[in-house]
């Protein structure tokens, strides 16, 4: 089992940065892939940024490629998305979520997930 918790939401103006972060309960961690997504009411959970296990190919969705970046670190088992440009359309709740296996951008394929932590960006 393992527990993801995302921090470091919170309200930015339009062109303001953010980084989130998301800390894993095992160190297992190592073994999976890891995914941002995001969601806006009534709208499915959109994948964001993702990396594979071993944080060698990092992929973004058109939308924060250029803007976004997805780093992490085995050793202290989180994953962090720094946001830079943030716009207003980037508000939204962002998760964490890990999967085994190879990278998916589909969220169904992923086995956990944080509680979400909410970004909001006023123009």
């Amino acid at each position: 089992q393992v527990q993801l918790v995302e921090s470091g939401g919170g309200w930015v103006q339009a062109g303001d940065s953010l980084r989130l972060s998301c800390a894993a309960s095992s160190d297992i961690f190592k073994n999976f892939a890891m995914g941002w997504f995001r969601r806006t009411p009534g709208k499915e959970r959109e994948f964001v940024a993702g990396m594979t296990r071993t944080g060698s190919s990092p992929y973004y969705s058109n939308s924060v490629k250029g803007r976004f970046t997805i780093s992490r670190d085995n050793a202290k088992i989180t994953v962090d998305l720094q946001m830079n440009g943030l716009k207003p359309e980037d508000t939204a709740v962002y998760y964490c979520a890990a999967k085994s296996g190879p990278l998916m951008y589909r969220a169904g394929s992923y086995d956990y997930w944080g509680q979400g932590t909410q970004v909001t960006v006023s123009s």
